[in-house]
């Protein structure tokens, strides 16, 4: 039997996939696969629509105008994924701003001879993540692996929760930091489907979100009225450097200084793409940087200690 081609049209994916040892059967990525870095080397079978070069502002307005219009913020190639004859392509129907939709696939397979199975992932909270991952393992014909990996994350986690203070104490909001956690900055999105849940299980109360609704829109008089005692820029897309530079390009409110989280030195920019907007094994990682920055003292993982990046309190806003 020859091996299964598969292409993968999200990250997240790419990465299930490639910890589920599958990296010789992928065939195509999309753009924005780009972890382990071996997937940068496979074909490239769909590209984004927005300009690389767009401001945060700019993409906000332009999603919003592709969505108005019914139109999709990617565009598949056509050719290129009949060239390379999958038998198998993972997509997702979460969010049509993260990666192309099933309707923008089943617009492309219609003319194909041979159609390839499709597999539409849609997570709402960890719970679904962990599933599937198991649900990629059982269509690629490696559950065995996929259980494996499962069980691997499951003891990592177990092990912070017991480091956790009060880990057996989740359902009450006293005494436990206040989080802010944005997930785009201008305009201001906060972390929605399972972000809420991983402020929570790391001992955190999220101001904002609640677990598996999607991300929405709030302002930053808003963040002001909230207080956190936390404050967490981890922009979907961006990088921890990234996240920091856009942070300290925006013109605060008078009062932003006077937020706990500020005035304590306790803001923080991350990777919002290696551990919190993919659903896909390294929000292992995540939680263990959750877990780092609302109880200091626990130990972590050297990957979830390195990737804690403060603010300088100096550049936290401008004066009004």
């Amino acid at each position: 039997m020859a091996p299964m081609r598969i292409v993968s049209l999200l990250p997240s994916a790419t990465e299930i996939l490639f910890a589920l040892g599958l990296d010789q059967q992928i065939v195509g990525v999309s753009h924005e696969c780009d972890f382990p870095p071996a997937a940068r080397s496979k074909t490239v079978v769909i590209h984004s629509r927005i300009p690389k070069d767009a401001s945060p502002s700019e993409i906000d307005r332009l999603v919003r105008e592709f969505s108005a219009r019914g139109e999709s913020v990617y565009a598949v190639d056509a050719e290129a994924l009949r060239g390379l004859s999958p038998d198998l392509i993972v997509t997702q129907d979460l969010c049509h701003v993260c990666a192309a939709s099933p309707e923008d696939l089943a617009a492309v397979l219609a003319n194909f001879e041979s159609k390839p199975e499709v597999l539409s992932l849609n997570p709402l909270d960890l719970g679904d993540v962990w599933r599937d991952i198991l649900l990629v393992g059982e269509q690629t014909f490696h559950p065995h692996a996929a259980e494996k990996l499962i069980e691997s994350i499951g003891e990592k986690l177990g092990a912070l929760e017991q480091k956790i203070p009060s880990a057996d104490d989740k359902q009450q909001g006293a005494d436990r930091p206040a989080v802010a956690f944005l997930e785009w900055l201008q305009p201001i999105y906060v972390g929605g489907h399972w972000v809420p849940e991983m402020i929570n299980f790391a001992g955190g109360h999220d101001v904002f979100g609640e677990p598996s609704r999607p991300s929405f829109r709030v302002t930053l008089d808003d963040v002001v009225a909230a207080e956190p005692d936390v404050l967490i820029a981890a922009p979907c897309g961006y990088t921890a450097a990234q996240a920091r530079k856009e942070y300290r390009s925006i013109d605060f409110p008078a009062g932003w200084q006077d937020i706990p989280a500020v005035r304590n030195g306790r803001v923080y920019a991350l990777d919002a793409s290696s551990y919190f907007s993919r659903p896909g094994p390294r929000l292992a990682v995540g939680l263990e940087i959750l877990a780092k920055l609302l109880h200091p003292a626990i130990a972590v993982s050297r990957e979830a200690e390195a990737a804690i990046e403060p603010i300088a309190a100096a550049k936290h806003a401008t004066p009004v």
